[in-house]
């Protein structure tokens, strides 16, 4: 059987930074996601409440949906999920955050001796 004939897995990673504007409408929108969850059993409702009142970055959590990224992705089945969110320090001009090209190129040419 060639490659192209059987199942290929692929991780794919994202990294978005985003800078937390309204930070009242976020926990609020998680707060009515958690409330709107009818599986989630009442005491871990509890603590996802209590979570999203005292950290945004766990109220985004609770608003990303990984699956919404590839939902109208033709050709693909999602087999598994997971996904983060945390605080950083962010710093736009440091060299880390740098997400340009160049880099990219970089790494597809690792034995290229340009400067």
């Amino acid at each position: 059987m060639s490659t192209s004939e059987t199942a290929r897995y692929v991780r794919l990673r994202v990294d978005v930074v985003l800078e937390i504007s309204g930070p009242a409408e976020l926990t609020e929108a998680a707060e009515g996601r958690i409330d709107a969850d009818e599986f989630m059993p009442e005491e871990e409702r509890v603590h996802a409440r209590s979570a999203v009142q005292e950290d945004s970055a766990e109220a985004l959590a609770y608003l990303v949906e990984p699956f919404e990224l590839i939902r109208d992705v033709p050709g693909i089945e999602m087999v598994q999920a997971s996904w983060s969110s945390e605080e950083i320090d962010y710093d736009p001009d440091a060299l880390e955050w740098d997400l340009g090209e160049e880099d990219a190129d970089d790494e597809d040419d690792e034995d290229d001796d340009r400067p």
